[in-house]
């Protein structure tokens, strides 16, 4: 049976990278029924919504999801807009997020003195809780008084599983070590928690090292020393602004794919490269569509197909590593398609 592949392209250059990663999937032998979800932000003029109100319950029984962007301002207010996202992550329990972050062979890293590889870190990050709640509110709108409340929100089991996985991942990699990104120095409730959990599952990995970091400082050695870094685990807050800084390390946004996982399988996993929707380029054919491509790989590790999975990111480092066809992003002048293309014609 072939998986069930939700293609949900959403914003701005979302449909580009998604042609492409569907085209790229299907040539590299992945055995996948895919079935366009047209949902995007120009439903909010007709609904108030970007997405029918029972969105969840029609994805549900997909086997994985692979989502382009979401987001237009001119045509709906972007915490509206990811509200789709943010829902799939919560409802189907996709708690963590995982961000590679690699420097491969023919990318220019704007950092000095790397070779390629010398970057190779997997950012595992919390994907449910944390510092992105729904608790709280606004308080005396409109008056002097005003007031927004917005209240992290950490639990024990939310904090140990992601952080189990994060050292599950580590011992598969040959360092098997993991960084812990906190700012317990300052966030004495939540951070504090994290760091006490982080001790307790440790003992239970006496193969793998770990050491904590206040992301301020981590902030500063992802640009510093990159090479420290193995697996990093960190908060829904904190994960996410230090994956787009990870991202343009290795040569830009159009590099980084990501996974939202639910590990039990329960529900469905979401694949997406975690650039926006670029709508200033987009419907112009130049957008980079390797991150979209290369979370699509992931996808197919997650669902057990890691041949294919390998296939394509093998082509991605030959294509990388030997061709000229590069999109603007990259100081070139080729399209989209071409990009795909050339990475189909080395599968």
């Amino acid at each position: 049976m072939p998986y069930k592949i939700a293609l949900y392209p959403g914003d701005g250059i979302g449909p580009e990278v998604i042609a492409e990663a569907k085209k790229v999937l299907e040539a590299g032998g992945a055995d996948c029924a895919f079935t366009l979800i047209d949902w995007n932000t120009t439903l909010y003029a007709k609904t108030g919504k970007c997405a029918p109100d029972d969105y969840l319950e029609r994805l549900k029984d997909f086997d994985a999801i692979m989502l382009g962007a979401l987001g237009n301002s001119a045509n709906a207010p972007d915490h509206i807009a990811v509200q789709p996202l943010l829902g799939m992550r919560r409802g189907f329990d996709q708690y963590v997020n995982v961000r590679p972050a690699v420097l491969y062979e023919g990318v220019d890293c704007p950092l000095k003195n790397k070779k390629p590889f010398d970057i190779d870190m997997l950012v595992i990050r919390e994907n449910t809780e944390g510092e992105y709640t729904s608790l709280g509110g606004r308080h005396y709108a409109g008056t002097p008084h005003e007031a927004a409340i917005q209240v992290n929100y950490f639990t024990r089991m939310g904090t140990e599983r992601i952080i189990r996985y994060a050292f599950e991942e580590a011992r598969k990699r040959k360092r098997k070590h993991v960084t812990s990104i906190t700012k317990s120095n300052a966030l004495i409730y939540s951070m504090v928690l994290w760091d006490d959990v982080i001790k307790e599952v440790a003992q239970e990995y006496p193969d793998v090292k770990w050491s904590p970091m206040l992301v301020d400082a981590a902030a500063m050695n992802f640009v510093r020393q990159p090479e420290i870094f193995d697996v990093v685990v960190c908060s829904n807050l904190f994960g996410d602004i230090l994956t787009d800084l990870a991202a343009v390390i290795i040569g830009g946004m159009g590099f980084a794919a990501s996974a939202n996982i639910n590990p039990t399988k329960k529900y469905p996993s979401m694949f997406e490269p975690i650039h926006g929707s670029a709508p200033d380029i987009a419907g112009k054919g130049i957008a980079n569509p390797l991150a979209a491509i290369m979370s699509g790989a992931m996808m197919l590790e997650f669902l057990g197909d890691e041949k294919n999975a390998r296939r394509i990111t093998n082509a991605v480092q030959s294509y990388l590593k030997e061709s000229s066809i590069k999109t603007p992003d990259r100081g070139g002048t080729a399209r989209t398609q071409d990009v795909g293309n050339d990475i189909i014609a080395r599968l």
